[in-house]
């Protein structure tokens, strides 16, 4: 399944959906009539997921998130997520909902301005899909006009209306609060899960580093004491073992095989996959055939 960028390739041909944008966050609305649109994106930024109407079901490996009408999620950064989004079989399949896209620097020029002081824990906020309150639905119709004229609308107002977004989660619900304070500095995770969770997924380095815990310097210390090879070498050849053991036991198609594995493009895959087993990729599939 090939992936999208998130949230910027949300606003391009062929989903041309509506943004408002500020240097630290954006908010990307999906308006849509659909019974099964299914699809994958990786996130740049971490996404408060809101569902206005229909149901959104999101795949972080193997954890499942079902966000329904007035439901929200939120979820961390550097993330591949699968999304299937049904539209409400009584409004025409209406699926709406509203993504907030928030920097870290964001959240954190937040966490000094409240003066919120941010207890360090090594036990992982569990993640968990929310109903939404009252205070918040509020929050989030005033948000919607803004969408019918993002030119008109100051750039100092939208910044305060997303300050007024969490200032309204920090008063109303804290396991989410939780989670945006873990956000600053995340739990240390080991690497192995860190990697096995994430080495087809297109992260960068640093990001992997951050999902881990670690400054980039202890990441690559820490990984190279573990495998005893660079990441990236480690990433490239973990990939292509499984692309090989894919075509070996499935019918996949060898272009969603690489893109699914996290590969550039079809062009790319075959090339490094001869260069690495001696030939292309398109020989197991003839031999499936």
């Amino acid at each position: 399944m090939k992936y999208i960028k998130a949230p910027t390739a949300l606003t391009m041909a062929p989903y041309n959906q509506r943004e408002l944008k500020l240097n630290g966050f954006s908010v990307v609305e999906s308006c849509t009539h659909t019974v099964n649109n299914k699809g994958a994106m990786y996130l740049e930024e971490h996404m408060l997921l809101f569902v206005k109407q229909g149901v959104n079901i999101l795949k972080d490996g193997k954890t499942e998130f079902v966000v329904r009408k007035n439901e929200m999620v939120f979820l961390k950064k550097a993330t591949l997520v699968e999304y299937h989004k049904t539209g409400d079989t009584d409004q025409d399949n209406l699926y709406i909902s509203l993504m907030f896209f928030l920097k870290d620097e964001f959240l954190q020029d937040f966490i000094k301005m409240a003066n919120i002081k941010s207890v360090h824990t090594e036990e992982r906020v569990r993640i968990l899909v929310k109903p939404v309150n009252e205070r918040l639905l509020r929050f989030f119709e005033s948000i919607e006009p803004y969408f019918n004229e993002p030119e008109n609308i100051d750039a100092g107002l939208i910044k305060i209306k997303m300050l007024e977004l969490l200032y309204d989660l920090a008063g109303t619900d804290k396991n989410l609060f939780q989670q945006l304070l873990q956000m600053k500095q995340p739990v240390r995770t080991e690497i192995p899960e860190v990697m096995e969770k994430n080495y087809t997924s297109p992260v960068s380095l640093t990001e992997l580093a951050y999902l881990s815990g670690r400054s980039l310097a202890s990441f690559k210390r820490d990984f190279q004491t573990i495998y005893n090879m660079a990441p990236s070498q480690w990433i490239r050849k973990k990939r292509l073992d499984k692309a090989k053991e894919v075509l070996e036991n499935t019918s996949m198609a060898v272009s969603d095989v690489c893109y699914t594995l996290g590969f550039e493009n079809p062009a790319h895959f075959s090339r490094i996959f001869k260069e690495h087993f001696g030939y292309p990729p398109s020989n197991l599939r003839q031999q499936k055939a």
